[in-house]
């Protein structure tokens, strides 16, 4: 009789496991099956998995945020190097970054000027694109 539930207990655990894409451990499993009526504890359903042969794989988030498209053709270098201009405004930079937050990826794109070193303007978008450059600029009214 003990190895009948035992057996269901580990049936029920595995299609908790399996629905949620093999990505649950054993206390958020043994809340779930808490949720559906069973009376188990996260280490009986680790035991469980650890019999089963089962456990957590974690998947890591992965977002192409370089590219390397031959700009050469387009751009020129008008700085010559020279980081330290003499007048506020005669030089910015910008600068695309990616902050992960629960829902995905975010991307800041910032503009600073070279003579003080402050963020002139900035803009959060949902893609990695030079337009949140273009928005910053727009959005500081130059």
């Amino acid at each position: 009789m003990g190895k009948t539930i035992a057996e269901g207990i580990a049936v029920r655990l595995y299609r908790i496991y399996e629905e949620s894409h093999q990505i649950y451990r054993a206390p958020k499993i043994a809340e779930k099956m808490r949720q559906k009526g069973d009376n188990v504890s996260g280490r009986t359903v680790g035991k469980y998995m650890k019999e089963i042969g089962i456990r957590a794989c974690y998947r890591k988030h992965r977002t192409r945020t370089t590219r390397d498209p031959d700009f050469s053709s387009r751009l020129k270098n008008i700085l010559n190097r020279d980081f330290q201009p003499q007048r506020p405004d005669a030089a910015w930079c910008t600068d695309i970054t990616y902050i992960w937050t629960c829902r995905g990826f975010v991307y800041l794109a910032s503009i600073m000027d070279l003579y003080s070193r402050k963020n002139n303007a900035w803009t959060l978008g949902e893609t990695l694109e030079t337009k949140w450059i273009l928005e910053s600029v727009e959005n500081r009214g130059m």
